[in-house]
């Protein structure tokens, strides 16, 4: 029997938002409900709004005060909420990734899948299996939470950190993956390795994802990786299939 999810919340932002919030934790329930928000909510054009954007299972919206208010916005949410009857948008885009699981590119892959109750061989076909997708991108420019992995990936993070992780690592806890959008420190486990840039400031769309993406891992060969790292014509090899 599947639990309904509560009535949404509309509170207060700052001075010019307001944050619906589905639910207090994470759930992937609530969040398809969150990204589907945030679609109706852009093709709404409601007056004096100027963003919505996704996090985990809330919408922040944002307006403008010189043309609207706060009172006028939350009207215009509950009649969108009330209005909604569908639970999820379906995703527009599909990712597929290559990344190395070999011991010199996840170090602590052996130990993750320890904690979930596979050998490292299941862990990579569970990870291969499981289209993930992009439940919110934040901490590092670009960066994404994709989730959400089977239960038994329900594995804390580290009680210490790792003091510094190289850009495209995979890495891994409770029930998601991240890949690291530069070199910094984590509590979360390095189980693979990707040459895939998530922010690439650059270019004409500097983040590789949106949320709501969905993303699936292909296991290559420590050989194979070192020539897609090697390539400079695509992104770390990734390709992007567009689903609608």
């Amino acid at each position: 029997m599947i639990t309904p999810l509560p009535d949404p919340e509309i509170l207060p932002l700052g001075v010019d938002g307001v944050l619906v919030r589905f639910a207090r934790t994470l759930s992937e329930g609530a969040n398809a409900r969150a990204l589907a928000f945030r679609d109706h909510v852009q093709a709404a054009r409601i007056a004096g709004v100027i963003e919505a954007a996704s996090s985990l299972v809330s919408v922040r919206v944002a307006f403008d005060p010189e043309k609207t208010n706060r009172h006028q916005i939350s009207l215009a949410l509950e009649k969108l909420i009330a209005d909604d009857t569908s639970a999820e948008s379906a995703p527009k885009r599909l990712w597929h990734i290559p990344a190395a699981f070999g011991p010199a590119h996840a170090p602590q892959l052996a130990e993750a899948a320890l904690l979930a109750g596979l050998t490292p061989q299941q862990a990579v076909a569970d990870i291969e299996a499981t289209k993930v997708r992009v439940i919110a991108i934040g901490f590092a420019p670009g960066q994404p939470y994709l989730g959400m992995l089977p239960g038994h990936w329900d594995i804390p993070r580290q009680d210490d950190l790792t003091e510094n992780l190289p850009q495209g690592a995979l890495i891994t806890a409770v029930r998601q993956l991240i890949i690291w959008a530069a070199e910094a420190p984590t509590g979360w486990r390095h189980i693979g390795q990707t040459a895939f840039r998530v922010y690439r400031p650059e270019t004409r769309q500097p983040f590789a994802f949106e949320p709501g993406d969905l993303v699936q891992f292909r296991a290559v060969s420590d050989a194979e990786f070192e020539d897609i790292r090697q390539d400079t014509h695509t992104n770390g090899g990734a390709i992007c299939e567009d689903l609608r």
